[in-house]
């Protein structure tokens, strides 16, 4: 099939054309309720015509759609038809029992997911989003119910979270009704399922507009890096997918911290783009432990390790085709001197925050040792790092590196632990 990029212009510039939520009555916005514009009358051209081509596939065809989120690039179909969902696992080439999280664009919605119903038929859908006459007007309706109430089906233990989190980079466990209207392809056949509201309100938009839940994992093939611009899907995924969005590079650059609390105590499956003593700070996540590990599951007794609970538990991740060597912080390092050639970008298109810079390796003596070297510094700030960490590995790889090596950070319990987490997984050899 012929893959497809449409450029959406507003993404990023003009939040509030793509979308805005209701107004609690306290004058804040209601995360119960994301309200989304309707098509203005002609001969006005439309804003959201890219979005809503997008969400008309995801509505009609079982092809998954690729579409930017504040963390990377995720691949999206409709949550409840497994048909949809089987189109993820196809054009990934991704482990069926690696489960999924699924993308809500409002609280409403997620509600509707811990209620027990069961999945959509082939062309069943969520209600039509509340359409807005404008992105100025005053909303249509006050939203009186508080966030949460004292029979909410949400856990009051991730009630702390969303508050302070969500919209965002979090992703967190809930109990899975039965009969539940997600596809059993979802949640691999666990007890459980992932769901995060992204801070995008393109994303947003588009799960309100497709009228359901999006399972929605990076849109990358199985194992390599994570994309976080556009150009990073058509790279992996041409010919497996009919239409990429682009909405421009992503701001956080690594996936959602994904979190437990039906456990106790509650635990961190994954880290990524909320730190672990952030989470400490919230009433009843003080004593939040870490549950992941920084390589992949070993394989005991010839048989593969437990399903996974979470994405990014089990199976190598985030490898470019380059060998990746990487050196702790506060090694030894590696011998050699870079002589810089060329500050400028690698190949005209590279991601903004870095550039490649090409060199040469001196031995001892002083000469060159025969060989090619390319130079990435992603600088001191690691949200910088992790901004441009995949866009990194990709263009090395592009550029034809053999072998990529890697300057560890000092991982913390902030987004540092994320970015090794990623490198550890990514690395087919670690030194101190």
């Amino acid at each position: 099939m012929e893959t497809r990029i449409l450029k959406v212009p507003l993404a990023g510039k003009d939040d509030a054309v793509l979308g805005r939520w209701a107004t609690a009555p306290d004058g804040t916005p209601d995360l119960n309720t994301w309200e989304v514009p309707s098509p203005p009358p002609p001969p006005s051209a439309d804003p959201l015509a890219p979005l809503r081509e997008a969400a008309h596939l995801l509505r009609t065809t079982p092809v998954p759609v690729a579409f930017p989120t504040e963390t990377v690039y995720g691949l999206g179909a409709d949550a409840t038809r497994s048909d949809a969902v089987r189109g993820i696992f196809a054009a990934k080439g991704r482990p069926a029992d690696n489960p999924l999280i699924v993308h809500i664009s409002d609280l409403s919605m997620l509600r509707r997911l811990l209620t027990p119903s069961p999945p959509q038929q082939q062309q069943e859908h969520q209600p039509a989003p509340q359409p807005v006459s404008s992105p100025s007007s005053p909303s249509p309706q006050s939203h009186s119910q508080p966030l949460f109430t004292a029979d909410d089906p949400i856990p009051a233990i991730y009630h702390p979270l969303i508050t302070r989190f969500w919209p965002g980079p979090l992703t967190i466990l809930l109990p899975r009704p039965t009969p539940s209207p997600l596809a059993p392809e979802v949640t691999a056949s666990q007890p459980t399922f992932g769901a995060r509201l992204p801070a995008s309100a393109l994303a947003r938009t588009l799960i309100a507009l497709a009228g359901a839940p999006l399972a929605a994992p990076s849109a990358n093939a199985s194992t390599r890096p994570s994309p976080t611009a556009a150009r990073h899907v058509r790279d992996d995924l041409r010919g497996r997918v009919a239409l990429v969005l682009d909405g421009g590079a992503c701001a956080v650059g690594v996936e959602s911290t994904v979190v437990d609390g039906l456990c106790v105590p509650p635990a961190v499956l994954r880290p990524g783009g909320v730190g672990i003593e952030e989470l400490r700070s919230c009433p009843g996540w003080e004593g939040v432990v870490k549950a992941y590990e920084d390589r992949e599951h070993a394989v005991v007794d010839g048989a593969a390790a437990a399903a996974p609970r979470a994405p990014g538990m089990k199976y190598k991740h985030y490898s470019p085709r380059a060998r990746v060597v990487l050196f702790e912080a506060g090694g030894r390092g590696r011998k050699g001197v870079v002589g810089p050639a060329d500050d400028a970008a690698a190949d005209g298109e590279g991601d903004p925050g870095f550039v490649v810079r090409e060199g040469a390796l001196l031995g001892a003596d002083g000469t060159e040792m025969g060989c090619r070297l390319l130079d990435v510094d992603l600088g001191e700030d690691v949200r910088a790092v992790a901004h441009g960490l995949f866009a990194a590995l990709r263009e090395l790889d592009s550029l034809g590196a053999d072998v990529i090596f890697v300057e560890g950070v000092s991982d913390g319990d902030d987004i540092a632990a994320a970015v090794m987490n990623r490198l550890r997984k990514a690395a087919s050899e670690i030194r101190a």
